[in-house]
């Protein structure tokens, strides 16, 4: 249990750091500001996503209802893949197409080991 624990939080915080600077560079890089203009999104969208992942990041550190968490879980999901879709249709270079690819991987191991923890204290409770 201990070894899930560490995973969980070493993942969870990882993928925390990661939505909380990049949602801090949305607001203070101009190139930011930028990028989201090539790829055709609204203004409005940058913000809106910063604050989203600003709030989702907040809500994987707390201890939140685990409905809640569900649905953290599912948008990260979403943005990972539509950032994907996004560079690849825009047709940026592969590495901006690949890396909201490999944060799927520290999300994978947050969510999985998120379950386990969840599970284990099910079963001490019944």
């Amino acid at each position: 249990m201990k070894k899930t624990k560490i995973t969980y939080w070493t993942s969870t915080v990882l993928l925390a750091l990661f939505m909380g600077f990049s949602a801090f560079s949305y607001f203070a890089n101009p190139m930011a500001k930028l990028g989201f203009r090539h790829l055709g999104f609204p203004d409005y969208f940058r913000v809106e996503l910063a604050l989203a992942k600003i709030l989702g990041a907040v809500l994987l550190l707390i201890p939140a209802n685990s409905r809640i968490k569900e649905w953290v879980y599912a948008g990260f999901t979403i943005t990972f893949i539509s950032a994907f879709i996004s560079h690849t249709a825009s047709g940026d270079p592969t590495a901006n197409m690949v890396m909201p690819l490999i944060f799927l991987a520290p999300l994978a191991v947050s969510y999985i080991t998120y379950h386990k923890i969840q599970a284990t204290k099910r079963l001490v409770v019944a």
